[in-house]
């Protein structure tokens, strides 16, 4: 069911059901954070494999301390300069959030969201919300109630209707050893904009897809149904499926071919930022119409670019 009605969604929270909540970045899957009962049904609802951690919302930088301890300064440098807003930090984990929560890691991932539903609800709550994606494990994300609703209309009773994501993309994962902080996945916030804050980030954003650092590290996520392919030469890929039913996913500038049976332009601009909020809608948009094939252009590999990039290339079949 898709709500206004923050009342509800918080009944349904303390009464350890999961409920769909919207954020900048896309919606989630939430549930009480402290509850194995909550989580477990996180984990079930999204068919989400455990040993994928999931990330801890809390309703400002001023509860982190609940959540988590052994802050480096760096650490708490980004969350003055971030949040509320789409970074996520990997921290050292306090004793009250299950092994469930952190796939049995001593780390907990922790970002306080910056939607003022989400926001509302989480103050009216003495308990911080897990939440991964609102998808099923491995599908494109939603950044609306609709692509909740389509994904959960039988088995999700409270989808909360903040609107369309801001942002559009996952956050940014940044997590430390020895203090020196490392990003993790690359989301709404570019590792550039990282480095002004805090200087040098090393980069590892992919994991062994049993034993992963963060959310968001395995090589296969975010994926349409329909065979999707990433490439610099979207002509030579339409020679290559000219006989199909092909679908493009461009960032700036149509492409005339009578082979292609529907193309989506993220930013006609050229602008990253709105490449990046229309990049799931598009995708979305893509995978119902029945196309044979989905060819999605490289995007400039700075700024947003990169986090575009590395949701299209999780997304694809083994390039």
């Amino acid at each position: 069911m898709i709500t206004t009605n923050l009342a509800t969604a918080k009944q349904a929270l303390i009464a350890n059901e999961i409920i769909a909540i919207p954020t900048e970045t896309v919606y989630g899957l939430a549930g009480n954070a402290y509850s194995e009962t909550a989580i477990k049904k996180i984990f079930e609802l999204k068919q989400r494999p455990f040993y994928n951690p999931l990330i801890v919302h809390v309703k400002s930088a001023a509860f982190l301390s609940q959540v988590a301890t052994d802050i480096p300064a760096a650490a708490e440098k980004m969350a003055k300069n971030f949040w509320p807003g789409p970074l996520t930090l990997i921290l050292k984990k306090q004793p009250n959030i299950p092994d469930l929560v952190t796939a049995g890691k001593e780390t907990v991932a922790v970002r306080v969201p910056n939607h003022p539903t989400t926001l509302n609800l989480l103050a009216q709550l003495d308990f911080p919300l897990a939440a991964p994606s609102a998808n099923p494990f491995g599908a494109i994300s939603p950044t609306t109630a609709e692509h909740v609703d389509n994904y959960f209309k039988n088995t999700l009773s409270v989808v909360l209707d903040g609107g369309r994501c801001e942002k559009g993309v996952e956050s940014t994962i940044i997590g430390f050893e020895d203090d020196q902080p490392i990003l993790f996945r690359h989301g709404a916030i570019s590792v550039e904009e990282i480095e002004k804050v805090i200087g040098k980030v090393r980069v590892r954003t992919s994991g062994n897809d049993t034993d992963v650092s963060a959310p968001g590290m395995l090589s296969r996520h975010y994926s349409p149904a329909t065979n999707t392919h990433l490439t610099d030469n979207v002509g030579e890929y339409i020679k290559m499926f000219q006989h199909q039913k092909i679908g493009l996913l461009l960032f700036k500038d149509t492409i005339t071919d009578n082979s292609i049976a529907h193309q989506e332009v993220l930013s006609p601009a050229g602008d990253l930022a709105e490449a990046a909020k229309e990049l799931y809608a598009a995708l979305h948009r893509l995978d119902k119409l029945d196309l044979d094939v989905i060819i999605a252009e490289r995007f400039p590999d700075n700024g947003l670019g990169k986090t575009i990039n590395d949701r299209l290339q999780r997304a694809v079949e083994s390039e």
